[in-house]
């Protein structure tokens, strides 16, 4: 029996669908990726002079790529088991996914089917894609 996965997944969190002998299972996973946005460290927008704005910039840059990295660590140890995987969402979160999964020593990248974009969608309407994908 084929244990078929979709992931859909951004920078707030990645939906995994897996399909297996008839049953499906959900399995959500919250990232811990700071929003730009909401960097405490920023400053005002008026503060941009100096060397001092471009320093935090470069740290706060390096911790949101170590952020992604563990996250996209934890999404591959969640579907490692799968046989077949179908990638989507919006942004570039999926394709940093596709690049990790190619990157991954101990993972078989023939695993990976396709890699789409996709809007944002409810969790039934992930389903229901993932499920299209499969027939």
């Amino acid at each position: 029996m084929k244990k078929q996965t979709g992931i859909w997944i951004d920078t707030s969190k990645a939906l995994i669908v897996t399909l297996e002998g008839g049953k499906e299972k959900i399995t959500e996973i919250e990232s811990d990726i700071e929003n730009h946005i909401y960097h405490e460290k920023e400053g005002s927008k008026g503060t941009f002079s100096g060397s001092h704005h471009g320093s935090s910039e470069h740290t706060f840059d390096e911790r949101k790529k170590n952020q992604m990295n563990v996250y996209l660590k934890d999404v591959i140890a969640h579907v490692k088991e799968s046989d077949e995987l179908y990638v989507f969402g919006p942004a570039e979160t999926k394709t940093k996914l596709e690049h990790k999964i190619y990157d991954e020593k101990s993972f078989d990248a023939g695993k990976l089917k396709s890699v789409q974009t996709a809007s944002s969608m409810t969790p039934n309407q992930i389903v229901a894609k993932v499920k299209q994908f499969y027939k």
